[in-house]
């Protein structure tokens, strides 16, 4: 219990430590900041989540409707596919569109040609770089966590009120909007708080298509105006739009409860044909092409252009060596923590254990931008307090010995990304009955022979995922990567963002390839997790009178 509120505590203390940065006042800099920055910041920030949100909406949904109450061709395709933006981080699609929607890229250079004009002035679509840009890129890789979470409540629906509706009269579509619709909201809004806190804690994409976000500003004060008490109290105003965003998604949850009994009975899939299942694989086929197959083409393609003219960069593999070396440590220290956590919730279960993983988990919400502000004074005051310690004793400086180094870079990740094992962790606890445990003790094991001989085996497919989805999520990690990284340290996310603002992106392309190519295995592996879940709720759809389909 101690060491779970320990880990706790190391959640808690950025968001402490920045409240404090915040209160030392940026001098003069703060009426500035309240005059100019934060009105246009909120309002586009305000601006961009509302765009991300309805447009994440409109992809998501009837997808995920259709994937789960419709039969087309394709549609076990399409129920995996649709996932495959996840593998791409919002920054790479931002450069690869601006590339392709360019006013000389293969769009526009296509259009002019079927329209017989020469000129790229007499004929130019908007420009990505703009909030309705941004918002187009960040829904096309955001969408599949609403989808995720509406297809699965579609799936366990009854039949009952969708053949009600019917039978008063209701059409397919009326009786979605008034029926399937409002039994999804909640798993909706989920969802959604999801694609929010993305969206907000966003810099590479905002920065780079010109949208002044709140994670921006930070980053800009910080960085440009050297000012580190003015970039926290940005960051406190952005923890309090964070704090609105997870109130709000749990008092919409709380207002619309719907239980479904045991004896429901699943809708089973309607066939569609002709127009109508053109529609639906068109429907599907949109957000895959925009979100995955376009960014991944163009990556390939200018990789492969830059390979073949001037070779790989000749820093690639060290900082992919490098990409690999911070996100094996921060998966390491990421799962041994949340391990911690979760097993002093199932050994020691109560109130109080069940709050600390709670607390725990609460890093996830925090944007990188405000975890790495947070984290500057408690590690500087820990390396002068060594420091300090060792003058004393034995006459010798020891310097900074974590904020100088990967290692402060390490534990923002770590405290990032701690809610996937513990969330993982506790989810494999729930399938395990206590009875093993209770039969260990009785046979004489102690808590921690028990926990080696019994837990460990058991969770290894629970930890393996919890490691596979954190490793992923810290190599492509940019805010915190570029906030917290010692001078001279490049990523592949950082190397991507270099090359990004010196405007020649496409030496960046190798580097961006490869973390899709990465990211493509946890998409996978939820893909294959997130169809065995679908087969399960869907398996009382089989009826003597009806076989169902794969």
């Amino acid at each position: 219990m101690w060491g779970a509120g320990a880990v706790a505590l190391a959640v808690l203390l950025p968001l402490i430590a920045l409240a404090a940065i915040a209160a030392e006042g940026s001098g003069d800099l703060w009426p500035h900041l309240i005059a100019n920055v934060l009105p246009s910041a909120l309002t586009q920030t305000f601006l961009l989540l509302a765009g991300v949100g309805i447009l994440s909406c409109l992809f998501a949904i009837p997808c995920a409707w259709l994937v789960a109450n419709c039969d087309f061709p394709g549609r076990g395709l399409f129920e995996w596919a649709l996932l495959m933006p996840l593998a791409v981080p919002g920054y790479i699609v931002a450069y690869s569109y601006l590339d392709v929607l360019h006013p000389l890229g293969p769009v526009q250079e296509t259009l002019r040609a079927l329209l017989g004009i020469a000129s790229p002035r007499d004929f130019r679509l908007p420009d990505v770089r703009s909030i309705g840009g941004c918002v187009f890129v960040l829904s096309c890789v955001l969408y599949p966590y609403v989808y995720l979470s509406a297809r699965a409540s579609f799936l366990v629906q009854s039949a009952a009120a969708l053949e009600v509706a019917r039978t008063l009269g209701a059409s397919r579509t009326k009786a979605f909007f008034k029926v399937g619709l409002p039994l999804a909201r909640p798993a909706v809004v989920a969802g959604l708080t999801l694609v929010l806190l993305e969206a907000l804690g966003d810099i590479g994409a905002s920065e780079f298509l010109g949208v002044r976000t709140l994670t921006v500003s930070i980053y800009a004060t910080w960085v440009n105006r050297s000012n580190l008490p003015g970039a926290a109290q940005i960051a406190l105003v952005m923890l309090a739009l964070v704090l609105t965003l997870i109130l709000a998604e749990r008092a919409a949850r709380s207002t619309r409860r719907f239980v479904a009994s045991g004896t429901a009975r699943p809708a089973p899939p309607a066939r569609l044909a002709g127009l109508a299942a053109a529609g639906a694989i068109a429907a599907c086929a949109v957000p895959v092409a925009l979100g995955f197959l376009v960014p991944v083409a163009h990556l390939a393609v200018s990789a492969f252009r830059r390979v073949a003219e001037a070779g790989p960069s000749a820093t690639l593999p060290g900082e992919a060596a490098t990409t690999a070396v911070i996100a094996v440590a921060a998966t390491v220290l990421t799962l041994g923590a949340g391990l911690v956590v979760a097993l002093a919730h199932r050994l020691v279960p109560s109130a109080l254990s069940g709050s600390i993983a709670r607390l725990a988990s609460l890093g996830y919400a925090v944007p990188g931008t405000v975890l790495g502000i947070g984290l500057l004074s408690p590690l500087a005051g820990f390396d002068n307090m060594v420091d300090a310690a060792m003058r004393q004793s034995f006459g010798l400086s020891t310097g900074l010995l974590i904020s100088g180094s990967g290692a402060a870079l390490v534990l923002a990740l770590a405290i990032r990304f701690l809610a996937i094992p513990v969330g993982g962790i506790e989810a494999g606890f729930a399938k395990l009955s206590p009875h093993l445990d209770m039969a260990a003790r009785s046979l004489g094991s102690t808590r921690g022979a028990t926990v080696a001989r019994i837990h460990l085996p058991l969770l290894k497919p629970a930890l393996l995922t919890a490691a596979l989805l954190v490793f992923v999520d810290a190599m492509k990690e940019l805010p915190a990567t570029l906030l917290l990284r010692p001078l001279g340290l490049e990523t592949l996310a950082t190397h991507i963002y270099a090359e990004a603002a010196r405007g020649t992106y496409e030496d960046g392309a190798l580097a961006a390839l490869l973390i899709v190519l990465v990211g493509l295995g946890p998409v996978i592996l939820l893909a294959r997790l997130s169809a065995a879940a679908a087969r399960s709720s869907a398996a009382p759809r089989l009826s003597p009178s009806r076989p169902a389909r794969a």
